[in-house]
């Protein structure tokens, strides 16, 4: 490590307070300056465009996305927790339903198996077997099958990026190894298992399970290893949400201006998803768009590396930490290069959240509105009580206080549909 804990200490303030595990709230005062990014939204209309052409499969092959005609996509819609915190959330409170993504159940949903089609149908179409203007239902064909089978896909996982890859790469034909870090759930890997895919599991954390899955793709040619921490597809794919959430939005007769400012909190691991999402929505709504990172006190990755400047140069364990958390999808100790500098413009700051209240929202939430999500998904309630709490500063300096009770505060969840009901007993008596 470049600087030393001393110097780091002196120069941020924060960290003795992440060094105790104490929930915080960091702002980001480089938000909304000029950034030249390495590619456009070019990127994203493409991935939508894809997404597109692939849903009569998407309709084939799963049962369960038919009634979204083949779209991989969820629902925005009202909820009153605030209630259950004895908090007065200024505005309107919104959730963004990814916990219940078709096939894949979590927010990876859309970059995970995005990566993959995109994979596969370079590979058909460099073999021959389609064309842009085939019905791609012929993709869930046997000759198809037995065409990919031919071909392997890897990644290293936490969980819900593990289980997006495995189950689209499982029903494509792939062979598919997903390397699973120690925090990942029992039941995710059973899953994937269930479905025919190759689960590594390993003792250390996730750096190490990412590091095991691209060794195994350089040694083999056939070999497409989803890189989580650098893959430019995964982060199109996740881009193409802010697009849906701007339609569903406009539906609902939802206003994002000046004086109709838009918050979203977004659960953060290595950065991936909430990355895309993020300049996504940041491209679309600019400046009325205030986006924070939820990341556990054990594990403010993105937070420490985006604070310091140093990325993927610094471990939360370095600072004290030791990245264990029941928000397994979160328990990652050092954020991605690549996104921490993309959201350097666009992410309005990071906060760090307890598991206690990850429990507390989950049995709440499950008791009030009768809504699961994983124990990470509620990582994002925390936002707007914080903002309510020790936010003032940030309303005062970008001039929102007349403007906060026509708020919209959207909660994005991340996990929670295929949690096994053994499963979701244990969460809600913790």
């Amino acid at each position: 490590m470049h600087n030393s804990l001393t110097n780091l200490i002196e120069k941020f303030p924060l960290i003795p307070y992440l060094q105790r595990a104490e929930p915080v709230f960091w702002l980001n005062n480089q938000v909304n300056a000029t950034q030249e990014f390495p590619f456009t939204m070019d990127i994203v209309y493409d991935a939508e465009a894809r997404l597109k052409r692939f849903a009569p499969y998407f309709k084939a092959a799963f049962s369960e996305i038919r009634d979204w005609e083949g779209i991989i996509e969820s629902q925005v819609m009202q909820t009153y927790l605030e209630s259950a915190f004895q908090m007065k959330i200024e505005g309107n409170l919104l959730l963004k339903c990814d916990h219940m993504l078709p096939i894949a159940g979590s927010v990876k949903a859309r970059g995970g198996i995005y990566e993959i089609i995109k994979h596969a149908e370079h590979l058909a179409i460099r073999h021959g077997l389609l064309s842009l203007e085939d019905d791609y239902r012929k993709l869930n064909d046997e000759s198809f099958r037995q065409f990919f089978k031919n071909y392997k896909i890897a990644v290293g996982s936490t969980g819900n990026l593990g289980l997006s890859i495995g189950i689209i790469s499982a029903k494509l034909g792939f062979n598919v190894t997903v390397h699973m870090s120690a925090d990942a759930k029992e039941w995710k890997k059973q899953l994937l298992r269930n479905l025919g895919v190759t689960v590594i599991e390993y003792e250390a954390d996730y750096s190490e399970a990412v590091k095991q899955g691209r060794l195994e793709a350089e040694q083999d040619k056939t070999c497409h290893f989803v890189d989580d921490e650098n893959s430019l597809d995964l982060f199109a794919g996740y881009a193409v949400a802010a697009l849906r959430v701007k339609e569903q939005l406009e539906a609902q007769k939802i206003t994002v201006d000046q004086e109709h400012p838009l918050f979203v909190y977004i659960p953060c691991g290595v950065g991936g998803a909430p990355g895309g999402i993020s300049y996504g929505l940041k491209q679309l709504y600019g400046p009325h768009v205030h986006i924070f990172f939820a990341e556990p006190t054990q594990s403010p990755c993105m937070l420490l590396g985006m604070m310091t400047g140093l990325h993927d140069e610094i471990d939360v364990k370095q600072i004290g930490l030791t990245n264990v958390t029941e928000a397994d999808g979160l328990a990652v100790g050092r954020a991605s290069k690549f996104v921490g500098a993309q959201m350097e413009t666009i992410v309005s700051g990071c906060y760090t959240v307890e598991d206690s209240f990850l429990f507390t929202s989950l049995r709440q939430m499950y008791c009030r509105e009768h809504i699961f999500m994983e124990p990470s998904a509620h990582a994002g309630f925390f936002g707007p009580i914080q903002l309510a709490r020790i936010g003032a500063a940030y309303i005062d300096s970008n001039g929102l206080k007349p403007f906060m009770q026509n708020a919209h505060h959207l909660v994005w969840s991340t996990g929670g549909d295929l949690v096994p009901n053994e499963w979701r007993d244990k969460y809600l008596q913790k």
